[in-house]
């Protein structure tokens, strides 16, 4: 069969509800009303966001900002390289200022790490500023660049978080550099907030002399007054609930992508990979913003999904290797060349321009791209025929 990717409805998932069975039974209805069959290796993925809201793994500011000031000390916090983002950062940020008296933000330009923009590309070639060592304070910044705001939210970002931060009731500073060491002439106690570089920031906060230096990780990684928390991850994937509450990333992932696994495989009577997934690993060529702001794509999911693709380029078979071919006896020595393709092919010219990246991340796009952000109500997706090839 050829792929199908299938967003499957599902009720509003509330806190203690059973997500493996509201799953698996609205997995069996889907195929019962449209007619589908089920076959080994077809994938049921589940959003992260309905797995958590079931295990109730929600914090509050008062949370956050509790295990704030217990492990920077509630004085001067230095947050570096946050994203822009009002769902994934802005209630954090209340929750920091609440366990500090003065929070200097640190913000990359001219975009954030998952390309959120502060500044055009051009404006800052013609601008005579040098991103790799200078340090703009906002006034410096608006001298040069105005007040850009952000081109799909229409935010000016610089003022949002600022004004975020005072009414909280801790001072404010926002200062551009992209050299983390420059953070250290403000504080030496530092909350490093990326994403996929935070470790490299650390460890260059750390070398520079900082006193304390941590990660989004370390935050919310063990309960604080019978909060949420993930103990890998702490904030790292969390997104606003409500204005004063953040839903962390799950701490079950794992645990619920192999009892879903179990249950449909009971009821199908075939082998049913499953994962949890978040966000896609993509990149929007308009915004360019590249959409992952999670941690990882996918928290959670079976061994069967372990692994790269192993695939050869019909592409490139069809014009080298069997250019002087055509019709049956193409399509058979094409099938042939894939039945008997070794099982490791890195490295092999007849792989090139395959997509040399994880399954889980591979399907967690797919599966992010089918169910959407927004309304769809469609927090399950069903794809069959993905581990197929032209062979089959």
């Amino acid at each position: 069969m050829a792929t199908v990717s299938r967003g499957i409805k599902a009720p509003i998932i509330r806190e203690g509800d059973d997500i493996v069975k509201i799953v698996t039974d609205c997995v069996l209805t889907a195929a019962k009303e449209d007619g589908f069959e089920f076959h080994d290796r077809d994938v049921v993925a589940v959003t992260e966001a309905v797995v958590a809201r079931a295990a109730g793994n929600y914090a509050t500011i008062d949370n956050i900002g509790e295990d704030v000031k217990a492990k920077l000390g509630g004085e001067t916090v230095g947050v570096v390289f946050p994203i822009l983002s009002r769902n994934r950062f802005a209630i954090c940020l209340r929750g920091i200022a609440r366990g500090a008296k003065k929070v200097v933000v640190q913000l990359g330009y001219p975009s954030d790490e998952v390309g959120n923009h502060l500044v055009d590309l051009d404006a800052l070639d013609d601008s005579g500023v040098d991103p790799y060592k200078d340090v703009l304070s906002v006034a410096d910044f608006r001298r040069h660049f105005g007040t850009p705001l952000h081109p799909f939210t229409g935010v000016d970002y610089i003022s949002y978080y600022a004004q975020l931060i005072e009414e909280e009731g801790a001072d404010a500073e926002i200062i551009l550099a992209n050299r983390p060491e420059a953070i250290l002439a403000y504080t030496d106690k530092v909350l490093c907030c990326d994403t996929h570089t935070r470790f490299r920031t650390q460890r260059r906060i750390k070398a520079a002399g900082a006193s304390v230096c941590l990660t989004l990780c370390d935050i919310l990684n063990a309960p604080v007054n019978g909060s949420g928390y993930n103990a890998e991850y702490g904030l790292l994937g969390s997104n606003k609930s409500t204005e004063g509450v953040v839903k962390l990333f799950p701490n079950n992932a794992q645990q619920i992508a192999e009892e879903l696994s179990a249950s449909l495989c009971a009821a199908t009577g075939k082998q049913i990979e499953a994962m949890v997934y978040g966000d896609g690993a993509f990149k929007d060529p308009v915004g360019r913003i590249w959409e992952l702001a999670d941690p990882v794509v996918s928290p959670g999911y079976t061994a069967g999904l372990e692994g790269l693709p192993n695939e050869l380029k019909l592409k490139y078979l069809a014009d080298n290797d069997y250019a002087n071919l055509s019709g049956a006896e193409l399509r058979a020595a094409i099938e042939k060349a894939i039945r008997e393709k070794d099982k490791d092919l890195k490295g092999s010219m007849a792989t090139q321009g395959t997509t040399p990246r994880r399954l889980t991340d591979l399907l967690g796009s797919l599966c992010d791209l089918t169910s959407g952000s927004g309304d769809k109500g469609t927090p399950i997706v069903l794809v069959q025929g993905y581990f197929t090839n032209y062979a089959d």
